[in-house]
């Protein structure tokens, strides 16, 4: 008895004294090295303005240098900070993204929103395509900006030409200098032009004629597919006006060049502000499906004074013939036909999204 006594006098003396050290340990101060690390969480990256207004007289137009730096998310890091560079502060509204390669293309919109957002700068309007190449070997992306300038650089306006397709480079660009030529434009005052190729082969033939045509524009080519089908050039551009249209927005279609009643050949533009939207996705390839992106983009206009009866421009890149053919057949319910934008219309190699089957972007002016 007395045996089983002490053992439980020691359990209950050693309860006791673990107790004890429990209370002084708790007592002291932890150590750095002691704490337990706090789980960090990034925040969530903003996404891009569905849509974003800007003063037309301020407006100024780069383009990035296809680079061989790296792979696309170095690439595309290089080609931001050669916009910032050539912007001079001008906060940059819109960006037009060509891709090409197998890089995720969503890569764009995240480096975008955290670069800027590093900077301390309003996101812009985001569009994102992929091509099929670009001029130079291993260049995985190029940058179209269009900026505000702290100054008004276009006081009487701009004018927007449609994409001149032709069979090859030297006649879309003889069309082009046609169309800018008809609108009164000043060779040197075409600000951007982009050529849209079926071959990466016909870049040096365009980039000749181009620096001819027009010597000071910011200059962009891209290879539409990478298996492009049958021979195709089509060049689009902007310019500065130096004579203010009579309206805020005028559509010409001059003679000697084609006549299309779904789609203008030049808009002029001298409305206070343009909306430059970002890109809507369609995802499949029904009535349906296509409405409801044309909905959702003119919802984007909206709060910001425009809408599809202001609608100057628009550009429409589908991946199949088939839905190129749908959004032809639907874009007028939304669009005004009296008035129809200036637009290109090509087909492209992919987009952000491996359900999209077509996206569009367009530019309202708002008063």
């Amino acid at each position: 008895m007395r045996s089983l006594n002490s053992r439980r006098a020691f359990v209950v003396l050693l309860g006791l004294l673990i107790a004890v050290y429990s209370v002084a340990q708790g007592g002291k101060k932890k150590k750095k090295g002691d704490e337990e690390p706090v789980t960090q969480t990034l925040p969530l990256l903003k996404d891009p303005p569905p849509a974003i207004a800007a003063e037309t007289a301020r407006l100024v137009f780069h383009v990035s240098p296809p680079s061989q730096k790296g792979l696309l998310s170095p690439q595309i890091r290089e080609g931001l900070k050669v916009l910032f560079d050539e912007n001079h502060g001008a906060t940059i509204v819109k960006l037009r993204a060509f891709v090409a390669g197998s890089g995720d293309l969503r890569r764009v919109q995240a480096l975008v929103s955290e670069i800027f957002t590093d900077r301390k700068l309003s996101l812009p309007a985001l569009s994102t395509i992929q091509v099929g190449a670009l001029p130079l070997e291993g260049a995985q992306v190029v940058l179209e900006s269009i900026a505000m300038d702290k100054k008004n650089v276009n006081p009487d306006g701009l004018a927007f030409f449609a994409g001149q397709q032709a069979k090859d480079v030297h006649q879309s660009m003889k069309q082009l200098q046609a169309a800018v030529a008809a609108a009164g434009v000043k060779p040197v005052e075409v600000l951007r032009a982009t050529c849209f190729l079926s071959s990466i082969d016909d870049v040096p033939t365009a980039r000749t004629e181009m620096m001819q045509a027009f010597p000071r524009a910011s200059a962009n080519y891209v290879q539409l597919q990478r298996l492009g089908v049958e021979p195709l050039a089509e060049c689009e551009a902007v310019g500065r006006l130096d004579t203010a249209p009579a309206s805020p927005v005028v559509f010409v279609n001059p003679p000697g060049l084609t006549q299309n009643p779904n789609y203008s050949q030049i808009a002029f533009v001298n409305a206070p502000k343009v909306v430059l939207s970002g890109m809507q996705m369609v995802f499949g390839e029904q009535d349906a499906d296509v409405d409801l992106g044309f909905e959702r983009l003119g919802k984007a206009l909206e709060p910001l004074g425009a809408t599809y009866k202001d609608l100057f421009w628009s550009s429409v890149y589908p991946l199949t013939k088939t839905v190129a053919d749908k959004v032809r057949a639907r874009r007028f319910n939304f669009f005004e036909h009296a008035r129809p934008p200036a637009s290109t219309f090509l087909l492209f190699e992919g987009l952000p999204s491996l359900d999209a089957s077509v996206a569009f972007d367009v530019m309202a002016a708002a008063m």
